[in-house]
């Protein structure tokens, strides 16, 4: 960042979590790592491992890390999904609730995730914007902080764990109107509207399809009648999709990999047989592919109505 800017105030979160509220004067002294964060998304998943061993590390030496979550759909404004997501991930450094994007505001930020390197007099020094670069934002933690050390051994787990980039040919879809694309269920789409939609014959690679009653809304898609199912044809050893229960408070769902049980294959979320259940408003681990990486079609049925689908994401 240029100008130098100094650590704007924590002013508007709807609550705080792990914390009292604070602000720039209350961490004057303490080197601050801000970082933006939305419970949904796969980068920030992926990159939470690093930050929690930083924050676990350091702490005694003056670091302070600071979450700000910011929401990216209308869900995640829920404190309740937020407070579940700081327990599922072991997060125990504060929270600032940023449902209004009062904060994302003052920093003028644009990414989930972004990392914000704060020195001791308050001066925002470096600045960091996605995946990646871990042992150079450790050690401008430590430049920060005065001390030198190896960096702290990090393994994600799950979906924590780093994508297989090597292998990663289909891009995070979203299934709204409003962002979705690469839609394949014959006769098209129609919006805000229960209707009835069937799979084509076959799905090229990176087009998804419904099948059963749905309705197409501007950030979601919702399964009117049980039985309703999404087919997407990928390439990635990892396959999630991002849902929320609705007003619902548990729904089942079956996953399949070309149509059969996914077997050892079969993401964290879902057993051998392909068996999961909706309960949180969160991302969800439908597929590790076992062994070599190839395109598969992943197809997701819900058992129940009330399901809301809203983007997939892979790794």
């Amino acid at each position: 960042m240029s100008g130098r800017p100094h650590l704007p105030p924590f002013d508007g979160a709807a609550e705080w979590l792990n914390s009292e509220p604070l602000g720039p004067a209350d961490l004057r002294g303490r080197v601050v790592l801000v970082n933006f964060w939305t419970l949904t998304c796969i980068n920030w998943l992926r990159q939470e491992p690093y930050v929690r061993a930083w924050s676990q590390a350091y702490r005694d030496d003056g670091l302070v890390v600071v979450g700000v979550h910011t929401p990216e759909f209308s869900f995640e404004r829920e404190v309740d999904w937020v407070r579940r997501a700081v327990a599922a991930r072991s997060i125990d450094y504060p929270v600032a609730v940023d449902n209004d994007y009062a904060i994302w505001s003052a920093f003028d930020n644009h990414y989930w995730p972004a990392l914000y390197f704060v020195d001791t007099d308050g001066v925002i020094r470096d600045d960091h914007f996605g995946e990646g670069r871990y042992e150079q934002s450790e050690r401008v933690l430590q430049q920060l902080l005065g001390i030198e050390r190896e960096p702290v051994p990090v393994e994600g787990l799950g979906p924590e764990a780093a994508a297989d980039w090597d292998n990663l040919r289909t891009p995070e879809t979203y299934l709204g109107f409003s962002r979705g694309e690469h839609f394949a269920s014959p006769n098209g789409a129609v919006l805000d509207e229960r209707r009835a939609y069937e799979l084509p014959e076959s799905l090229s690679l990176n087009q998804w399809a419904l099948a059963g009653e749905w309705t197409i809304g501007a950030e979601n898609v919702v399964v009117d009648r049980a039985g309703g199912s999404i087919a997407f044809r990928f390439h990635a050893r990892d396959a999630h999709l991002v849902l929320s229960p609705g007003a619902g408070e548990s729904i089942p769902f079956r996953v399949s990999l070309d149509g059969e049980v996914p077997g050892p294959s079969h993401g964290v979320d879902v057993d051998e047989d392909g068996n999961g259940v909706l309960l949180d408003g969160r991302l969800y681990q439908l597929v590790r592919q076992d062994g070599a990486v190839r395109e598969r079609t992943l197809e997701i049925t819900f058992g129940e109505p009330g399901a809301e689908a809203y983007a997939f994401t892979f790794g």
